[in-house]
């Protein structure tokens, strides 16, 4: 299989699915080519491939909820483990994608318990399927200024109000303090109401 080498230049992020359904080992011969790729995502989901660029909007708001999510977890005395937008994949499972944010809390396991997707454009209607199908305990998609959460009871997702894993945190602040222009003013705003 031939992968073109263009070097992509997209400043905003964009979707692409690659037509047509494809084996694991097409995945995955495709995704060793692109490894050198700064800003592209590729994910995996029971043989659709999709590419996704990352602009700076979808690096702004990832690392201003990392930011606040850390500083959130480090004043309430939770152990955590950051691991960013580390790979999740299953050959068994025929999935494989890189959430933006995801974290272990209290203790590692085979996933983490928490993960975070940035949604610029509509996304892929099987964003939620790809966390559900490892078993990941919570989803926060954030898309047009608001966090959608997702707890998986049993073997589907159910959208709730507030965070099971973290009760006490403020959405409403957060979702403010993200949607401000100024970093320093939302993370001076955060930290001073976030006690």
């Amino acid at each position: 299989m031939s992968v073109a080498t263009s070097p992509l230049t997209l400043s905003e992020s964009q979707n692409f699915i690659l037509p047509g359904r494809h084996s694991w080992e097409d995945f995955k011969t495709i995704q060793a080519a692109m490894e050198q790729r700064s800003g592209l995502r590729i994910t995996y989901f029971d043989g659709v491939i999709e590419f996704m660029t990352l602009g700076e909007y979808h690096e702004s708001m990832k690392t201003i909820i990392g930011f606040l999510i850390e500083y959130y977890l480090f004043t309430q005395g939770i152990e955590f483990f950051p691991m960013g937008g580390a790979t999740r994949e299953s050959k068994e499972k025929s999935v494989s994608f890189e959430p933006d944010e995801s974290y272990y809390l209290g203790e590692k396991k085979e996933h983490p318990n928490l993960a975070i997707d940035v949604n610029v454009t509509s996304g892929s209607p099987s964003k939620l399927a790809k966390y559900q199908r490892l078993g990941i305990q919570e989803v926060w998609m954030w898309q047009d200024g608001k966090f959608s959460t997702y707890s998986l009871e049993g073997e589907h997702y159910q959208e709730t109000s507030t965070s099971k894993l973290l009760p006490g945190l403020d959405f409403a602040l957060l979702e403010e303090c993200i949607s401000m222009p100024s970093r320093l003013e939302a993370i001076q705003k955060f930290t001073a109401q976030s006690k």
